[in-house]
């Protein structure tokens, strides 16, 4: 076994051996302890022998103990522990019996101990005893209770990551359906050239859905990418309605978020701000670096919250989307980044809505950080081609 393998092996890698080293070593220094102990009160060498039978004597009860209690440590409490008190007094009460003549025998020879005086040593005994089960309980139950650490967080792992699965495939159906029409339309004028140019976008953003990023996760720069996509696609249906912008700072593109994060804000803008307006809508995505967090946000010109909130000022579900989309947003940045992260929703001066999401910082390394740097480029200059903008970046307090 390589010596890195043995060096990440915890001392209770393999129990059976990490057992018998606990056990020789401690009986062992319990010999070591006892013999010096009778040297020191000027017992002399024969004491050793009594010394060498009384460890033994605890090395081969503790096997047996150990034996029984394997069988059980997993029954209810009350059982355990009140076979536990059984197995303990009637081994030191063996104990003492044993070591009282191994002393007697080898020790004073002409000492005949009687009756009760065969458990003279038992309190010592005891003691030993005691605290050999002790430690025995507390390793066991602590092995026990990192295995089930281990599982349980094995199983919060696996379904954390099927319930960010579960979110990032929640996307809105009602896109996929106005897109499908669309393309029937075209078909029906025989507007093929468009209707293909169509069918082959969703088809592109439909493969990014589906395998997604790494763990879930993806750059900025795909992100962009797949938007441009979204964009394209909703664009054959509004023309020159949908008006797109992208400021994306050179040194955010290689910067790791939740995949497909974006689409719903900027599904929700489609359809509330460009939708309803004959004369369309702007719509600017902007992304930088303001130290170590990455800081995204959404704006459109559309007719925002005028006259949408409720009598306790809330947005309602008829402002949010299709009341799915803000709250898939919210779940997934909760599951990703716990408490370190931010989700606003307000007002875009003079009219219109703004969404900012404001993460932690984390830079995506390898290939996939330069590829997705130059789909972003593509990403944009397409986004760029035809479109308004917004003029410069807004700053969000």
């Amino acid at each position: 076994m390589a010596f890195d393998d043995l060096r990440n092996q915890t001392f209770f890698h393999d129990k059976n051996r990490a057992f018998w080293l606990l056990q020789g070593g401690g009986w062992g220094a319990y010999l070591l302890l006892r013999a010096l102990g009778g040297l020191a009160n000027s017992m002399g060498v024969p004491f050793i022998l009594p010394t060498l039978i009384v460890t033994a004597t605890g090395f081969s009860l503790t096997l047996l103990m150990a034996a029984a209690y394997r069988r059980i440590i997993r029954m209810k409490p009350v059982f355990v522990w009140t076979l536990t008190v059984a197995i303990v007094a009637a081994a030191s009460a063996l104990f003492s019996v044993l070591e009282v003549w191994a002393h007697a025998t080898f020790y004073e020879p002409g000492w005949q101990p009687q009756g009760v005086e065969f458990l003279g040593a038992i309190l010592l005994d005891l003691a030993v005893l005691g605290a050999w089960t002790g430690l025995y309980y507390g390793i066991n139950y602590y092995l026990l209770l990192a295995d089930q650490s281990r599982r349980m967080t094995t199983v919060a792992a696996q379904a954390n990551s099927a319930q960010l699965e579960m979110l990032r495939y929640q996307l809105n159906p009602h896109f996929l359906f106005n897109t499908l029409n669309s393309i029937s339309t075209l078909v029906l004028l025989k507007d093929t050239a468009r209707a293909n140019a169509m069918l082959s976008r969703l088809s592109s953003f439909l493969r990014y859905s589906l395998v997604g990023g790494l763990e879930g996760m993806a750059t900025v720069a795909q992100e962009a990418e797949a938007l441009k996509l979204y964009l394209d696609i909703e664009r054959t249906r509004f023309e020159d309605r949908l008006r797109t912008r992208f400021d994306i700072a050179p040194n955010a593109m290689d910067a790791r978020m939740p995949s497909l994060l974006l689409q719903p804000l900027v599904e929700n803008a489609v359809k509330y701000a460009v939708t309803p307006m004959e004369e369309g809508a702007d719509i600017h995505i902007d992304a930088r670096l303001m130290g170590e967090r990455l800081v995204i946000t959404i704006a459109d010109t559309g007719p925002g919250l005028s006259g949408a909130r409720g009598p306790a000022g809330e947005i309602p579900v008829s402002a949010q989307g299709t009341g799915v989309g803000l709250a898939n947003i919210r779940e997934r940045l909760a599951q990703a980044y716990g408490e370190d992260q931010r989700f606003e929703v307000e007002a875009n001066e003079p009219h219109g809505l703004i969404v900012l999401i404001d993460i932690p910082y984390q830079a995506f390394e390898g290939k996939g950080a330069d590829f997705g740097g130059r789909i972003v480029q593509g990403a944009l200059a397409g986004a760029q081609t035809g479109t308004q903008t917004l003029g410069g970046p807004r700053e969000i307090a």
